[in-house]
């Protein structure tokens, strides 16, 4: 059955191109580092915003309008799976992402919302098979049913942990019957509203027990994809344990797990957590930790996470801009982890969607590669912090220095001169660099 029938499958024609149903900027033919576009940055498709969102928001019922609709049940998720891959097919998209209830809904029974899950997985893998699009990643849903009210992972409640614990064994028996090439924990209600009725210390340590025996049960499975945190700040609890990149490097050394995870990063949790996309990014680069990423964007007028597709041009040359100085996002990818807007209910919507932010990266790429071609940013830094090359700044660099070392240096000094930063002109420089990119 066909469910996309007025699509016929997006290509590449060129920036001149008027068709609304084509790429104008995403080439995956083009080379970026030796890699066809495709290959360099792995685009993967969302399930559960693209196929299993209704539009619903705090204040409105469901809108969008979807040829499956008509379905429920165990017969839903079968009729989602036959329009996803032929939502992947007509895109061209190379991955895609899921949770598990995303694919398959959940019974009152964890045994037969198991049994579910297989069929609906089976069903996958038979899709697969001729098939170019892969599972990205795969993750599993603690957050949505009431059982998860005050956490999964960091639960006060044991039964609910073994609950979270049997969810994510499942999870990674899918994600090695799929091929999946990372898995994701993202937390989302994992952390705190009041310290009154909380012991911290102790839903910590059970976190970090938690991904030790994640990593146990997949290395006994032979399960070696890489493992992700996704930080998310605020939502929907106030103290988050996994608040941003640097709060989770934190806790990953603190519990000996530095070297078993890297972080997928998205950009709407990155402003939520009061950053810039770029920064998250850059932290976990700096530190060897930058393994994937959810690619949207916020509304700076609202103060939650809207999940938005990425159009903003600014975002996607400097996001690209890091991931191109890490050579890439390795197993990882970008996935959409975006919806469209309430308003926008038509199917023909999620096509126009994933083409906007697709062509927005493509643009992002080829700006953050010519900047680093030319040197732009790297001359004007190196510049910027030349006297650590030499002379008392290259023995701080080389620990050669102490503080009487320091002293005497300062001592013999006279008035300091200090270099502009020079911001203004850099962002005039970033916007010659869009323009020209775009003519």
């Amino acid at each position: 059955m066909a469910y996309f029938n007025n699509i016929s499958k997006v290509t590449y024609e060129g920036a001149n191109s008027t068709n609304p149903f084509a790429f104008k900027y995403y080439n995956p033919e083009e080379m970026i580092n030796g890699r066809r576009m495709e290959e360099f940055m792995r685009f993967a498709v969302s399930y559960w915003h693209t196929f299993t969102g209704e539009g619903t928001d705090p204040f409105g019922q469901a809108t969008m309008v979807r040829p499956y609709n008509n379905f429920s049940g165990v017969d839903l998720a079968k009729a989602r799976v036959e329009a996803s891959f032929e939502f992947f097919e007509k895109l061209d998209v190379p991955f895609f992402c899921f949770h598990d209830y995303d694919i398959s809904p959940e019974t009152e029974s964890l045994s037969e919302t198991f049994k579910n899950i297989d069929t609906i997985v089976a069903m996958i893998k038979d899709y697969m098979k001729t098939s170019k699009t892969k599972l990205l990643w795969n993750t599993a849903n603690m957050f949505s049913h009431p059982r998860w009210l005050h956490g999964a992972a960091t639960a006060p409640n044991a039964d609910v942990y073994a609950y979270a614990a049997a969810k994510v064994k499942k999870g990674l028996e899918v994600g090695k019957e799929l091929g999946s090439e990372n898995y994701v924990f993202w937390g989302g209600r994992e952390g705190y509203e009041t310290l009154l009725n909380t012991n911290m210390k102790l839903e910590l340590d059970n976190l970090a027990r938690f991904f030790h025996m994640a990593k146990d049960y997949a290395n006994e499975i032979g399960f070696d994809a890489q493992f992700l945190i996704e930080p998310k700040p605020k939502e929907p609890t106030k103290h988050q344990y996994d608040f941003d990149v640097a709060t989770g490097m934190a806790f990953l050394q603190q519990y000996g797990l530095q070297d078993v995870f890297k972080f997928n990063i998205e950009a709407n949790h990155a402003t939520l957590a009061g950053h810039t996309f770029e920064h998250e990014l850059h932290v976990a680069r700096i530190n060897g930790m930058l393994g994937s990423v959810d690619a949207n964007q916020g509304d700076p007028l609202l103060g939650w996470d809207t999940d938005e597709f990425p159009t903003d041009l600014y975002s996607t040359t400097l996001a690209m801009y890091e991931i191109i100085k890490n050579d890439g996002l390795g197993t990882g990818g970008l996935n959409f982890d975006a919806k469209v807007r309430r308003g926008s209910f038509d199917p023909e919507d999620l096509f126009h969607a994933h083409i906007a932010g697709m062509d927005a990266f493509a643009i992002g790429t080829k700006i953050a590669q010519r900047l680093l071609e030319d040197k732009v940013l790297e001359d004007f830094i190196a510049d910027r912090y030349s006297s650590f090359t030499s002379g008392i700044g290259l023995e701080i660099v080389e620990g050669k220095a102490n503080f009487h070392a320091l002293e005497k240096h300062a001592l013999g000094l006279g008035e300091i001169s200090n270099k502009s930063g020079r911001q203004e002109y850099l962002k005039s420089i970033l916007n010659k660099y869009i323009l020209e990119a775009v003519k």
